[in-house]
Order: C-alpha cells, then sequence, then structure tokens
C-alpha cells in the first residue's frame, strides 16, 4: 500500500509541475516601457532590436537590497559572457531614481524603464512577485531559462 501512495504522489508531482513559457506572450510583447532617451518603446521592438543575440533580462529596481547585491555577480557574468546582451528592466518608482540608480551603481548594458510597473502586462506575463529577475533569451528569441532569483543561479550559465 505504501509503494501505491509514493507511486501515486510522485505521479502527482510530475504531472501538477506547471512548465514555464518558451515565448512571450502577444500581451507581454505589446507593453510599452520607456527608453534612456525618454521615448516609448514596446517589448516587442525592444527584442527585435536584439534579434539573433543571447539575451540576460534583469528586472531590477535601485531601491532593491536584492539587486544591489546581486549586482557584483551580475558584472562577473558580463565579464565571463561577453557576447551576451544584458537588458536592464528597472521598477523604479520614477525615471529620474532610475536613472540615478544605474550612474550610482554603474550597471553597464541596455537599459528600459517599466512604465507600467509590478502591474503590467509583461510583470503578469513572467507572473513577477520578487526582484532581481534573471531570464535568458536564445537568439532565436525563444525563453530558455524563465526565472532566476539570483544571478549567480547555476542555470543562467547553462542557458548561455
Amino acid at each position: 500500500m505504501k509503494k501505491i501512495s509514493y507511486i501515486l504522489i510522485l505521479l502527482i508531482t510530475i504531472f501538477s509541475c506547471k512548465k514555464s513559457p518558451t515565448q512571450f506572450s502577444e500581451a507581454a510583447l505589446n507593453d510599452i516601457f520607456i527608453t534612456l532617451e525618454g521615448s516609448p518603446i514596446a517589448f516587442r521592438d525592444i527584442l527585435e532590436t536584439h534579434k539573433g543575440k543571447t539575451l540576460v533580462i534583469d528586472v531590477w529596481a535601485s531601491w532593491c537590497s536584492d539587486c544591489i547585491k546581486g549586482m557584483p555577480k551580475v558584472k562577473d557574468l558580463q565579464a565571463e559572457y561577453k557576447e551576451v546582451t544584458y537588458i536592464f528592466l528597472s521598477l523604479d518608482k520614477t525615471q529620474k531614481a532610475w536613472k540615478k540608480g544605474i550612474e550610482k551603481y554603474d550597471v553597464k548594458g541596455i537599459h528600459y524603464f517599466m512604465k507600467s510597473g509590478w502591474d503590467g502586462m509583461f510583470s503578469d506575463f513572467i507572473d513577477l512577485d520578487w526582484i532581481p529577475r534573471y531570464m535568458v533569451v536564445d537568439a532565436k528569441g525563444n525563453i530558455e531559462l524563465f526565472e532566476a532569483v539570483k544571478a549567480d543561479d547555476i542555470r543562467i550559465k547553462e542557458n548561455l
């Protein structure tokens, strides 16, 4: 009887696991971000601009202590994987704070402000509940790693 119970629990666990998406939803692709120059840009156009490149997406904010503590690990990743494009999506409360945070923490990469914040279509799609949040998108635009919360998560390197 115990054996059957263990098998049943195992099967329930396997089949109830939510599979991570490999493509962005239309809603997420249509969410609007702000460039450093202050122009609106759809997430779709951000991806299109970097088509053919492997991307590490870092959702962060300058007020987030975990984000700031993780920044040296992001810089280590950038030093090791120079061919990768690093996109930083900010959840700062204002564009002024966002730009100040980029400078203060010397964040190198391509930057966008998440105009819709925590409640936007992009955030909903990735089920954003914690930052920092890292994702890896391959050169074909497929989401290879949907969720990591630490820049030294081994899965990031495995997908680069």
